[in-house]
């Protein structure tokens, strides 16, 4: 089956894949749109992990201040080159995560930087609220597995759901950014200011 340019258009405004890999893609499902989109996803996580291993000593420092002047941002947001930190793609995705940054009041950037005494607290709090369900202790630690686990997606700022759109995490946004931009992408550190 022939692919058209309309197939190629949608397929690629919907991913921001290239041309190339578009074509492949749409080729490889025979025009398929939406299992195109599968094969690409699933490339650019493989291209994205690549990635995830190279420096990221370029970036800028994002600020944000809310309308009510009673909450500040600043947040360094980084990638591999100053051409890429420059772009308008790359500063609105700064600006994006200073803005979620003062909504949603993250503790930490990922979940392994949650202080294990604030998990260990909680796990202590889950073990009580446990306890009085006299459940199988195999079930328990599932359910105190699961508590923890949640609790430190809450308080990391690439778990947690983007303000903006609730389908994605701050982390998929910085993914979809990463295979835009073709650099890898990090947050370096944050500090919210309130009154």
């Amino acid at each position: 089956m022939p692919i058209s340019m309309d197939q190629i258009k949608e397929l690629r405004s919907r991913t921001g894949a290239g041309v190339v890999d578009v074509k492949a893609a749409l080729s490889e499902t025979g025009g398929d749109v939406e299992q195109a989109i599968t094969i690409l996803r699933k490339k650019g996580k493989a291209s994205a992990a690549k990635k995830a291993q190279r420096l990221t000593r370029e970036g800028v420092v994002a600020s944000y201040v809310h309308s009510n002047q009673k909450i500040a941002v600043l947040a360094s947001v980084l990638c591999e080159t100053d051409f890429v930190a420059r772009s308008d793609r790359f500063q609105q995705l700064a600006k994006d995560i200073a803005m979620h940054i003062a909504a949603a009041d993250p503790a930490v950037v990922s979940p392994e930087d949650v202080p294990e005494a604030e998990v260990e607290a909680e796990k202590a709090i889950a073990l009580e609220q446990i306890a009085a369900q006299k459940k199988p202790p195999q079930i328990q630690e599932k359910i105190i597995e699961g508590k923890l686990k949640k609790f430190r997606e809450e308080r990391a700022l690439l778990t947690q759901v983007f303000v903006k759109d609730p389908e994605k995490t701050v982390g998929d946004l910085i993914h979809e950014a990463v295979l835009e931009l073709g650099e890898n992408i990090t947050v370096g550190e944050f500090c919210r200011i309130t009154i």
